[in-house]
């Protein structure tokens, strides 16, 4: 078996997901034409062509234009299906996608119309497929967190859809601790807690995501590197981190995959998954990501096969669910 068909092959979970990130620009232009909504692009390689990013907020600029487009319940319906299918290509077996509902929200889409037309894609997918799924919504960490707390107090009606809560958007000074209230309130609802933390931001908003938000995974946490209590302490932990490298790279983070120091957090003991993040902006979905650090840093089968074991374990499965899963992984690697 080739590197390639054996990544994809390898029974694996994603965790780091954006699902309005995924949406191609194929999409984008059925969409906007069925919206009747005017794009300022002409074509779909010149959506491509601004796919030029030189940071995280210029990423996010195009991102939220992106949105735009999806108005209908049929709309979200169609981004999570196209998701779904494109993750089960890629051994895919459970996803824990983040979605944003204040992009959503704030052009007047209501929490039914996204809620309806994912849980739609997500029953047709479990049931053709056998891909499972939940849903985690995430807080824009750039606006105020008195409208987070809106957020969380309107999808209540839906809180049994989702598994958790996590924190997202342009990171460079929005520390975690603002958060703190409506993740505690999260909790009392019984969500799970994640956090983005250490992409562009100091190892301090992870120690903010572990302290404050009392975040069991931390979004990207490439900073991490840099203090070694920390290290430590995600070791001592078991805190998986759910990294996305060709995002990395494409943000410039680093400026070669190469450069990418998740080999060396995987080697100090800390449990490493590889995830898409924005795959339709970044170049690639999660069997392009595994592909480009095996490659990039020579990463040996057990090595994959290890990120693989990490990302399920890291899932808010229950247990029977996981158990299964990782079975079905130690029968493919033998």
């Amino acid at each position: 078996m080739d590197l390639d068909a054996f990544i994809r092959g390898l029974p694996k979970a994603e965790l780091h997901v954006h699902i309005e990130g995924t949406l191609e620009p194929e999409l984008m232009f059925t969409l906007a034409e069925r919206n009747g909504i005017e794009l300022s692009y002409a074509s779909v390689d010149d959506v491509r062509a601004a796919y030029q990013f030189t940071d995280l907020q210029s990423f996010l600029d195009i991102y939220y234009q992106g949105a735009a487009v999806l108005v209908t319940e049929q709309d979200f319906s169609d981004l999570m299906i196209a998701y779904l299918e494109r993750a089960h290509t890629d051994g895919v077996r459970h996803a824990e996608i983040f979605f944003d509902p204040q992009t959503h929200i704030g052009r007047g889409v209501g929490f039914a119309v996204f809620m309806e037309g994912f849980a739609a894609a997500q029953r047709e997918a479990e049931e053709r497929l056998g891909i499972t799924s939940s849903l985690i919504l995430c807080f824009l960490r750039h606006l105020p967190d008195e409208e987070a707390a809106e957020t969380l107090d309107a999808a209540r009606p839906y809180l049994n859809r989702l598994v958790g809560v996590g924190l997202d958007s342009a990171e460079m000074g929005n520390p975690p601790e603002r958060f703190a209230e409506v993740f505690e309130a999260a909790r009392d609802h019984g969500l799970r807690a994640v956090a983005h933390a250490g992409e562009e931001g100091p190892p301090a908003y992870v120690w903010g995501a572990l302290d404050v938000l009392r975040a069991e995974r931390i979004d990207h946490g490439v900073q991490v590197e840099d203090d070694d209590e920390l290290v430590e302490r995600l070791v001592r932990d078991s805190i998986p981190l759910t990294m996305c490298p060709l995002s990395n790279v494409k943000l410039r983070v680093f400026d070669d995959m190469s450069d990418h120091n998740l080999k060396r957090l995987l080697d100090r003991g800390i449990r490493v998954t590889v995830n898409s993040d924005d795959p339709a902006y970044f170049d690639g979905y999660i069997g392009d990501n595994y592909l480009a650090v095996a490659e990039a840093l020579d990463l040996s089968r057990s090595d994959l096969a290890q990120l693989a074991r990490n990302s399920i374990e890291a899932t808010f499965l229950p247990n029977g669910r996981r158990q299964e899963l990782l079975a079905e992984l130690r029968e493919f690697v033998g």
